[in-house]
C-alpha cells in the first residue's frame, strides 16, 4: 500500500506538472498539537512535531496542487483517577504515534501572498509506543510498551488550513489534520472456552500543524 501511494504520488507530480504554469520545491517543518478524538476519555493534547518536503504546482495565478511527504509525530496524553473503596488509583500516560503522511493538497490563492487549502492525506504508521505510570496505595507501577502491532498501519483523513506566503520564497501555514479512519485495530479474546472478536474503539486522530517552510 506505501509503495503504491508513493508510485501514485510520483506519477501524479510528473502528470500535472508537464502542464503546470510554475513548479516549485522545498522542505517544511513545525509543530503538532495532538489528540485523539472519538471513543476515548481524559486526554489532553500532546506536543510534537512535523518534517518533510513538498511541491507546489501552480496552474495559474489561483489555483496549485500541493502533494507532500511528511513525518509526523502525533498521538495524545491521558490522565485518570478514580477512587474505590477508600483507595485512589491514578494513571498517566503518553501515547506516541508515529506516521509517514502523504497529503495532496488543493490550494487557492485568495491574494497572491494568502492562500487555503483543502485535501485528503493517507498516513502510514512508523511506529506506536505507550509509556506512563499507575499510582495507588503508595505504589508506582511503571510501563513502556510498543503498540504498533494493536494499531492499523494505514490512516486516513482529510486537511484543512491555510498559508502566508511572502516573497523571499518563505512561508508560514496552519493545518488541521481530521482523521476519518479508526486507528485501533479488532481483537479476539477467550471467553469461557470460546475465542470471541471485539470491535475496536472508534478512536481517531486529530492535528493542529503550524509550519514553516521555503519554496525553491
Amino acid at each position: 500500500m506505501k509503495k503504491i501511494t508513493l508510485s501514485l504520488l510520483g506519477l501524479l507530480a510528473f502528470s500535472t506538472s508537464a502542464i503546470a504554469q510554475e513548479v516549485k520545491f522545498g522542505p517544511k517543518a513545525g509543530v503538532n498539537f495532538a489528540n485523539l478524538n472519538g471513543d476515548v476519555e481524559n486526554t489532553k493534547m500532546l506536543i510534537g512535531f512535523h518534517i518533510g518536503g513538498f511541491a507546489e504546482i501552480k496552474f495559474n495565478d489561483k489555483f496549485a496542487i500541493q502533494p507532500e511527504i511528511l513525518y509526523s509525530a502525533q498521538g495524545s496524553k491521558t490522565e485518570y483517577s478514580e477512587t474505590m473503596m477508600g483507595v485512589t488509583y491514578s494513571a498517566e500516560a503518553d501515547a506516541k504515534l508515529n506516521y509517514i503522511n502523504v497529503p495532496i493538497m488543493a490550494k487557492y490563492f485568495i491574494t497572491d501572498n494568502f492562500a487555503v487549502e483543502a485535501g485528503p492525506y493517507v498516513g502510514f504508521l512508523a511506529s506506536a509506543n505507550s509509556k506512563g505510570s499507575v499510582k495507588a496505595a503508595g505504589m508506582t507501577e511503571e510501563f513502556d510498551e510498543d503498540i504498533k502491532d494493536e494499531l492499523n498501519s494505514v490512516d486516513f483523513g482529510l486537511g484543512l488550513g491555510a498559508s502566508f506566503n511572502m516573497e523571499s520564497g518563505f512561508f508560514v501555514g496552519a493545518r488541521y489534520n481530521l482523521g476519518l479512519s479508526t486507528i485501533e485495530k479488532d481483537y479476539t479474546e477467550n471467553v469461557g472456552g470460546n475465542q470471541i472478536t471485539v470491535e475496536a474503539a472508534d478512536i481517531k486522530n486529530g492535528v493542529i500543524q503550524v509550519s514553516v517552510g521555503y519554496k525553491f
